[in-house]
């Protein structure tokens, strides 16, 4: 599939998703909701991929979604921007909100997502975020659930991810207010892990991804992206220590653990031979599970 509104690229192992559509701040379309579905699935599949970096063109990562349908934008029966279209319903035949569709299918990636906010982060341009595994902010971001002042609510899954990353009553006071607030606030906040200058905030991006990239199985990343997320909803510590216990007993016998142990006492780097495309172990947990 060609891209209209990314770009995408990998290297040494990192994959590159750019939102791209800077003459609009990179405003979310369903086009672009459409694409970056479709780069995920590549990504997953693709095992010379590692780690994700996901950022956006020009000054902007993404304002939120597009508003130049006017007042309808948020209509389902106005909008197809918005909503995932009469071919991707809920159990009840209503829509799903197209936000919602990306953040879910981020929440499944095989693949570390690292976040690397160049810019303004508003609306749906934030919460589609919130699946990430660690976000990083330039000091010119800026990020606003602004959802209350356009008369409508949070979506993509926002009101699960949000509380559990930053806490109920600084998720809420975000939300209610729909306030601009710049990148140190997010960072005091939890959104975000760290804060950079401008032209510091990729380099440092690629330094972790590569970091990751270089020294870790891709299956055990892969396989403790899914015990981490699903654990956070897990009734009981006794449920987590099931998912570790039977993860820890395929994964002890796998040819990774033997060349990560060996590596060790060898004194030398690693060459981990599993691949997440076949070499999964079926112990994974399901998750997000519908």
């Amino acid at each position: 599939m060609s891209y209209r509104q990314i770009e995408y690229g990998v290297r040494d192992g990192i994959a590159t998703v750019t939102l791209n559509r800077p003459d609009r701040m990179n405003a979310y379309t369903n086009t672009m909701r459409r694409e970056t579905l479709d780069v995920l699935d590549r990504i997953d599949a693709d095992d010379d991929v590692r780690v994700v970096v996901v950022t956006g063109a020009g000054r902007a990562f993404c304002a939120g979604a597009d508003l130049g349908g006017g007042g309808g934008s948020f209509d389902k029966d106005k909008s197809q921007e918005m909503f995932a279209g009469i071919d991707d319903v809920l159990e009840d035949g209503t829509p799903r909100d197209g936000g919602g569709t990306v953040a879910l299918r981020l929440a499944g990636c095989l693949k570390p997502v690292i976040g690397a906010f160049n810019g303004a982060a508003v609306g749906v341009g934030v919460t589609m975020t919130l699946p990430m595994d660690i976000r990083l902010a330039s000091e010119r971001a800026k990020f606003g659930f602004v959802f209350a002042r356009r008369g409508i609510v949070a979506e993509a899954a926002s009101s699960w991810f949000l509380p559990r990353l930053v806490g109920i009553s600084q998720a809420m006071e975000w939300v209610a207010t729909g306030r601009i607030f710049d990148a140190q606030e997010a960072l005091e906040g939890g959104l975000v892990s760290r804060v950079y200058p401008p032209d510091e905030l990729l380099p440092a991006a690629y330094a972790l991804a590569g970091e990751i990239a270089a020294n870790t199985s891709a299956v055990s990343v892969a396989a403790i992206r899914r015990l981490m997320w699903s654990g956070l909803s897990a009734p009981s510590p006794w449920d987590a220590h099931r998912a570790d216990s039977r993860l820890m007993a395929a994964m002890g016998a796998a040819p990774d653990a033997d060349e990560g142990v060996t590596s060790f006492l060898q004194k030398r780097p690693a060459e981990f031979p599993m691949k997440v495309s076949k070499d999964l172990p079926a112990e994974v947990p399901d998750w997000p599970v519908r």
